[in-house]
């Protein structure tokens, strides 16, 4: 898939809380946005920023064909990602998009499917909800957090499709992380994850418990994201490989897991 190097404009900076902000952008001039897939990821350069010169990994959460937008969730992680979050209306990101390779679509439109995300690895579910959906299949979300203040979006994923809630403390849904949840007791052909990495081993070895296949995106660190740094080596089956351009979405069966 084509690669392109894009201005964008911030429409909104929306604060969902201190350490999280949805940003809604457009490209300069009215340029169409390219084509992407869900669990596809952007390259933000930080402008203006004396500490960090590296662009920043940041999945895409949704693009609305419509209105010409791009949606980042952005999450506080250290100087640069500070930065992005201080972006107001009307500042300019210099993005690289799309990169890394997305989710695969199930057999067929019967198969029971379940997304399930926790903390900022929600944002790529989202726009794989939507997708699915469009398609003719029915997603259902399983979303965990801390807490009920840690929940993101979930107005957006309630649009989409049924939504099960986890948090570890049990201010909202059932208490406990997502491999606990009531709803893993159903029956589900396939799950998507997006998370922590202990969240997302749990995830794989409960799917292998249950049957289901299972696909998996990583966040593992990048500093390029064009394979050319080898910051983000993953071991597989078949040896070592970069993320971002072997991933970031991966089959649970081809990870060493």
């Amino acid at each position: 898939m084509k690669k392109a190097i894009i201005d964008f404009q911030v429409i909104e900076n929306i604060c969902l809380s201190p350490l999280y902000s949805l940003i809604r952008l457009t490209p300069e001039g009215g340029v169409p946005l390219p084509e992407c897939l869900p669990g596809q990821f952007v390259q933000i350069a930080v402008e203006g920023s004396k500490t960090t010169f590296l662009r920043r990994p940041i999945s895409i959460c949704n693009v609305d064909r419509d209105a010409n937008e791009l949606w980042l969730l952005i999450r506080l992680a250290g100087a640069g990602t500070a930065a992005l979050l201080d972006s107001r209306e009307g500042d300019i990101m210099n993005i690289i998009m799309p990169l890394g390779n997305g989710f695969s679509l199930p057999e067929n439109k019967s198969q029971s499917l379940l997304l399930i995300g926790g903390g900022v690895g929600v944002a790529p579910l989202l726009l794989l909800g939507r997708e699915l959906k469009s398609k003719g299949y029915v997603p259902k979300f399983l979303l965990g957090a801390r807490s009920s203040e840690d929940l993101l979006l979930l107005d957006e994923f309630r649009k989409v499709g049924e939504t099960f809630i986890s948090t570890d403390n049990g201010t909202a849904g059932e208490k406990g992380v997502v491999t606990m949840n009531s709803v893993l007791t159903d029956h589900w052909d396939r799950i998507y994850c997006c998370g922590p990495s202990p969240m997302m081993k749990a995830v794989a070895k409960k799917a292998r418990e249950i049957g289901a296949e299972c696909e998996v995106s990583l966040e593992n660190m990048m500093a390029c994201g064009l394979g050319a740094c080898l910051c983000c080596v993953e071991k597989t089956v078949k040896g070592n490989v970069c993320v971002c351009t072997e991933g970031p979405v991966f089959n649970i069966n081809d990870l060493t897991w």
